[in-house]
């Protein structure tokens, strides 16, 4: 029986397979640069930018594993998250040890929305969601500040609109710049350190942190969470001023108040020179009137008192009492006056009767009373010769005989 010389294939280890595999893909150049669109999915733990990150991509009715390494992980601005519809540019590869197909992932941009937008609206959902715009946290803007601190490019106009305008509404405030970048990738770490360095130093009642206007990747700057969180965490109470008239920022929302330009920063952190004189001539001229009726009003009332006191004085009803007392007693004085002098008139006139039925008064006109034992004689027939008589004269008495003769 014949037996054709059939040559046997060859054994190949499971090692030999996966390496041509691999060699296959890498030598297509139809994969080494491939665009990918698809849902995330199988993200075990949240996106990081500092490590590798492992997930799936799918769409209806496929999947394939995907991995972004650290490297290329920095450069993506928004969170990747399971569900969210990315697309991605990368390259096919073969991962031996696992026998796994993969995606490796250099770059990632959310589909149908930017990437700067997608950050923004996700990172503001998750501070609000944690209270940092909370408006019982917000500070209010002192009324009259000292020192007023400002956060910005010394370069750039911002600063001299503020400082050019502070200085016209407020001319007694000081101004301490604290110089920083405000685009790029090193700001947000100058505007974050500047922030907790003007806070920690006491210098300033109000701190302004800002900039002109520009795109959102040129504002990105104000959208970084640590900016965000040391703006929260600041005892001074903070302006933002970042130039732009529609969109806010993430700094906006947390800072204590807003301005949509850093002229209008100024207007907020400082009062008006101008106004503030007119308000306190008003004050002024309000203050004197109510001071005037508040004199004359309790000068009345201090009259009507003083009248009532006097009415009502001690001294005063003293006075009155004495002065009746006066008018009594010169009353009494006239009615005595008066009845002494109709008591001496009736004493004259009893007086002149009984001096002329006083007996004197007829002796003295040469007559004389007879007594006789003390008794006085009124009749001849009373005495007898011999008999001893008392003669009384109205000079005086005598002592004579009875004779017979």
């Amino acid at each position: 029986m014949y037996t054709p010389n059939i040559p046997k294939p060859p054994v190949l280890s499971v090692s030999q397979v996966t390496r041509y595999i691999r060699d296959v893909l890498q030598s297509d150049p139809r994969l080494m640069t491939v665009f990918v669109t698809g849902e995330i999915t199988d993200l075990k733990k949240p996106f990081r930018r500092d490590t590798h990150n492992y997930f799936m991509l799918k769409d209806s009715s496929a999947v394939i594993s995907a991995a972004m390494f650290a490297g290329n992980a920095r450069s993506v601005v928004f969170q990747p998250e399971n569900g969210l519809k990315v697309i991605c540019r990368g390259k096919i590869d073969f991962y031996p040890p696992s026998g796994r197909l993969q995606l490796i992932l250099e770059d990632m941009q959310p589909d149908g929305i930017g990437a700067l937008n997608l950050a923004y609206e996700q990172l503001k959902r998750r501070l609000e969601q944690q209270g940092l715009f909370a408006k019982e946290h917000k500070k209010p803007i002192p009324r009259f500040p000292r020192t007023v601190g400002v956060i910005t490019s010394p370069t750039g106009a911002a600063f001299q609109d503020i400082k050019r305008n502070l200085y016209k509404r407020f001319p007694c405030v000081d101004v301490i710049l604290y110089p920083t970048l405000v685009q790029g990738d090193a700001a947000p770490a100058q505007l974050t350190a500047a922030v907790n360095e003007l806070d920690a130093s006491g210098l300033c009642d109000t701190i302004i942190i800002g900039r002109g206007g520009g795109s959102i990747e040129d504002l990105w700057a104000f959208n970084h969470e640590d900016l965000a969180r040391a703006i929260y965490q600041c005892h001074t109470p903070v302006i933002s001023a970042v130039g732009h008239e529609i969109d806010h920022t993430i700094c906006d929302f947390v800072a204590d108040a807003v301005a949509s330009t850093p002229t209008a920063a100024a207007v907020l952190a400082v009062p008006d020179r101008a106004e503030l004189m007119v308000h306190y001539q008003s004050l002024h001229k309000n203050i004197n009137a109510v001071v005037k009726n508040i004199y004359e009003t309790r000068s009345k009332r201090l009259q009507n008192t003083r009248r009532m006191m006097e009415a009502l004085s001690p001294q005063k009803s003293f006075d009155r009492c004495e002065g009746n007392l006066k008018l009594l007693q010169n009353r009494m004085q006239n009615a005595v006056d008066r009845k002494c002098a109709e008591c001496e008139k009736s004493l004259q006139a009893y007086a002149s009767k009984l001096e002329s039925l006083n007996p004197l008064s007829v002796l003295a006109r040469g007559y004389a009373v007879a007594e006789k034992d003390g008794t006085v004689i009124t009749a001849a027939s009373q005495v007898q010769t011999g008999d001893k008589i008392t003669l009384t004269f109205s000079d005086g008495k005598t002592n004579a005989v009875i004779s017979g003769e």
